[in-house]
């Protein structure tokens, strides 16, 4: 018998939670984890809890047994591997400690909330969720049954991040009134194409691969990683990467919510069938704080320092990369500008004589940028039960953020938000795109 299953058995003897038998876990024992979702993001999951030699693969799941295959092969030397094409039978898999879950966004909410009822941790790619209400269900589901849960928005352990959130929120760059970002691809002009509907293959589920969904006719462009050009299965770019960058933005403001937001955009350039903008911009109003997000459908309109997102301070910019960021100090005159005499101009008295600046320039060029430090950080806190870098509240609110955005972009409309209620003062029908009625026989579990 392994040491987890003498460890599971002794612990159900003695009456204990699922959350003692997790607490029984040593800092050198094997965490054991079952993956639902193996292409693209899943792949790079994948890769990142192999880097930690108390990583245990067990189980894997995925609708395509190539994958499954694939990753099969992979892992031989990492645990005692079974497939599965159901994920409902990975979740029943004796001996598991957490679930990794990297599937379509339509299926974060039922999936993880399931595993939380048996007992497993998880962790669950960005974003959280595809509605605000699936993502607030699944905190409460953490919540109740004790699970350590790491959302996907791997920055949060990545340390030249942590400086970024830290020199913002200490006020290193003086009062920050504005952050920006950016999501740049050119797909003109045929993008993912327009292929027909069609039967399914025969080695797809289509059913189940909708689960909640709405029903609809089987589509290449809807499966895999291009399901994220569709309303139904993802909230697209401000979603997929947007909440990348507002979960930066969030943190290094100190802020959760925010108070207003309005979009617009829509497919402008791109001939394809797609549902989601090729072309948008969002503004979010927090405190004190604008932010924008800008998706550009042109690969030459980079901003001024190719930067993916930044924060305008009074005493300077600092400019965030893939991989580093950069501040540049803002020169700062004490005189009152606007005091200044014409002759003042002329003879540079009060102009640039007392320029100064006040803050360092400062540039980290090289930092880590993988997901590894993401699934270290969910390993220890397995172990320790302490709370992930990206705990389920903060996942939840980074993601709400961005969900919002897309309901602002289908009203036409400026949404005000009692983040406390979660739901908009303003507009009723708003409230009714917070969330969408299951296909039938799927319903999001109670908790």
């Amino acid at each position: 018998m392994r040491r987890r299953d003498f460890l599971r058995s002794s612990a159900t003897a003695a009456g204990l939670t699922a959350l003692s038998y997790s607490r029984v876990l040593g800092a050198n024992d094997r965490v054991s984890l079952g993956f639902i979702g193996l292409g693209n993001r899943g792949d790079q999951v994948l890769d990142a809890f192999l880097e930690h030699s108390d990583s245990q693969i067990d189980a894997l799941c995925d609708l395509r047994r190539d994958y499954m295959d694939y990753h099969y092969e992979r892992t031989a030397k990492r645990g005692e591997r079974t497939r599965y094409q159901d994920f409902r039978k990975l979740l029943d898999r004796k001996g598991l400690d957490a679930a990794v879950i990297c599937t379509p966004d339509h299926w974060h909410g039922i999936m993880m909330i399931e595993a939380c009822q048996k007992g497993l941790d998880v962790y669950v790619e960005k974003p959280l969720s595809l509605t605000v209400v699936e993502g607030r269900r699944m905190v409460q589901a953490a919540e109740r049954y004790k699970r350590v849960v790491q959302v996907g928005t791997h920055r949060r352990s990545l340390p030249w991040c942590a400086e970024i959130a830290r020199t913002c929120r200490e006020g290193g760059l003086g009062p920050i009134s504005a952050a920006e970002a950016y999501y740049i691809a050119n797909d003109w002009p045929n993008g993912i194409g327009n292929p027909a509907d069609s039967a399914p293959p025969a080695d797809v589920d289509w059913n189940l691969w909708m689960g909640p969904a709405p029903e609809e006719p089987y589509n290449v462009n809807k499966t895999f990683y291009r399901f994220r050009w569709f309303f139904p299965y993802s909230g697209g770019q401000i979603t997929n990467m947007g909440v990348h960058y507002l979960d930066m933005i969030q943190w290094s403001l100190g802020q959760r919510v925010p108070k207003r937001v309005a979009a617009f955009g829509g497919v402008y350039a791109v001939q394809d069938n797609r549902e989601i903008p090729d072309t948008a911009k969002v503004i979010w109003e927090y405190d004190k704080a604008l932010v924008s997000f800008d998706q550009i459908n042109a690969n030459g309109a980079q901003p001024g320092k190719g930067q993916e997102f930044d924060f305008r301070g009074a005493k300077g910019t600092l400019y965030a990369y893939s991989a580093g960021y950069e501040i540049v100090p803002e020169v700062i005159q004490e005189k009152n500008r606007f005091a200044r005499t014409p002759l003042d101009r002329e003879t540079e008295k009060g102009w640039r004589k007392d320029a100064k600046t006040l803050i360092e320039p400062k540039l980290v060029e090289k930092g880590p940028r993988g997901t590894e430090h993401h699934t270290r950080n969910f390993l220890d806190c397995v172990k320790s039960r302490a709370q992930c870098n990206a705990d389920i509240e903060t996942g939840h609110r980074s993601t709400s953020a961005t969900l919002l955005a897309n309901i602002a972009l289908k009203t036409g409309e400026a949404l005000e938000w009692d983040a406390e209620k979660e739901e908009f003062t303003n507009h009723r029908e708003a409230n009714a795109l917070l969330h969408y009625e299951y296909r039938k026989p799927w319903a999001l579990p109670d908790v």
